[in-house]
């Protein structure tokens, strides 16, 4: 009779672990690779309408460009080689000094965020920290928004997205969010140093804390941001987590000082440490979580669940939702870059672009 009880519990215990693991399998077969390399680390990535591919990268020696677009197979600097040549010593002003993030705005062009150092607690370049937009007609910049006025010092602009004629971007070296006016060029700081905008948590990565190359835990506030479909709500966190969110009527109000804008910031989603995030259309976030190689989705209510979770999606930043219903998932294996990672280079070549079809529209604001 033991025995029997004992496979009457066995049985559909061990049915569930095999429709586990096939469930498991399905998902992670859905990974398409788009492109691959082994010299480029790619930590961003955007499509426009017409299908051309930019990524952001970040150079691990000299004479890498730091956007290309992916063309032929391979990865050609854009929008020339000039602005992707910066130098220690030059100004700043007409090439990227450290291109952060790039996406596809509303309005059609290329936008980047150079946070204006060549690395973590560099210092900043005269002319560095600033938002510059190429039109994919001329593949020229038509404009570069001087953001000096408002990162100075420890300042690593970090991201951006769009509400209208208002840019919102992260400051994830002094802690705050930025606000942009497109049409005047002024910007503003707000949150500076708030709960919502600095990293209070350890940053994980497979497992393991990130520690610097003198063996100094890495941290980096607000990070990651994301605009409803509708622009009622930014959504943004330190790279560490969690999730908070505002909405961007108080944020867009230069009459609000600082005390006044935070008690409408509220907590939304418990969120882990975090390479990159996406929006779609009907307000789910998908958020990439650096400690166990997985992409979480935030239900407009905050509740988290897991898209897929597979090792190859390690340190997934900056993510884009194209016009098809893929999400692209840049595995850009930042953690494992000697400059993350105590010094010791273990990036597992090749860095790898993958994709997976989500079925979603995206926000395109």
């Amino acid at each position: 009779m033991r025995h029997l009880l004992l496979a009457l519990f066995l049985a559909p215990l061990l049915a569930f672990v095999v429709a586990s693991s096939s469930a498991m399998a399905a998902p992670m077969d859905q990974l398409v690779p788009e492109f691959a390399s082994n010299t480029l680390i790619m930590n961003g990535v955007t499509t426009a309408l017409d299908g051309r591919r930019f990524v952001v990268l970040q150079p691990q020696k000299p004479g890498q460009p730091e956007i290309a677009e992916i063309t032929s197979g391979s990865a050609k600097p854009y929008p020339d080689a000039a602005w992707n040549s910066w130098h220690v010593g030059q100004d700043g002003r007409a090439a990227f000094v450290g291109a952060n993030s790039l996406r596809i705005g509303p309005d059609g062009a290329l936008w980047v965020v150079d946070r204006g150092a060549p690395g973590i607690g560099a210092p900043l370049a005269d002319g560095g920290p600033k938002l510059v937009r190429i039109d994919l007609a001329t593949n020229r910049v038509s404009r570069a928004y001087d953001l000096a006025t408002v990162a100075q010092g420890a300042s690593f602009v970090d991201d951006v997205r769009f509400n209208g004629g208002v840019a919102y971007l992260t400051d994830a070296g002094r802690p705050a969010l930025i606000v942009l006016d497109l049409t005047t060029g002024q910007a503003r700081r707000v949150l500076e140093n708030h709960p919502s905008t600095i990293a209070a948590r350890p940053l994980m990565a497979e497992g393991g804390q990130l520690m610097d190359a003198q063996g100094h835990p890495v941290v980096v506030h607000a990070d990651q941001l994301e605009v409803s479909d509708d622009g009622r709500w930014l959504f943004y966190q330190p790279c560490s987590g969690p999730m908070f969110r505002l909405e961007t009527r108080f944020l867009d109000d230069p009459s609000l000082d600082n005390e006044m804008l935070s008690g409408h910031v509220a907590p939304f989603a418990d969120t882990p440490s975090t390479g990159g995030t996406a929006i779609d259309a009907t307000g789910t976030i998908y958020v990439s979580d650096t400690d166990r190689s997985r992409i979480l989705k935030v239900s407009p209510t905050g509740e988290i669940s897991t898209l897929i979770a597979d090792p190859r999606l390690a340190w997934v930043d900056a993510m884009w939702i194209d016009d098809s219903g893929k999400l692209w998932l840049p595995a850009a294996q930042l953690n494992r870059t000697s400059g993350l990672n105590q010094g010791r280079d273990a990036v597992d070549w090749p860095v790898t672009l993958y994709s997976i079809a989500i079925g979603a529209k995206p926000v395109r604001r």
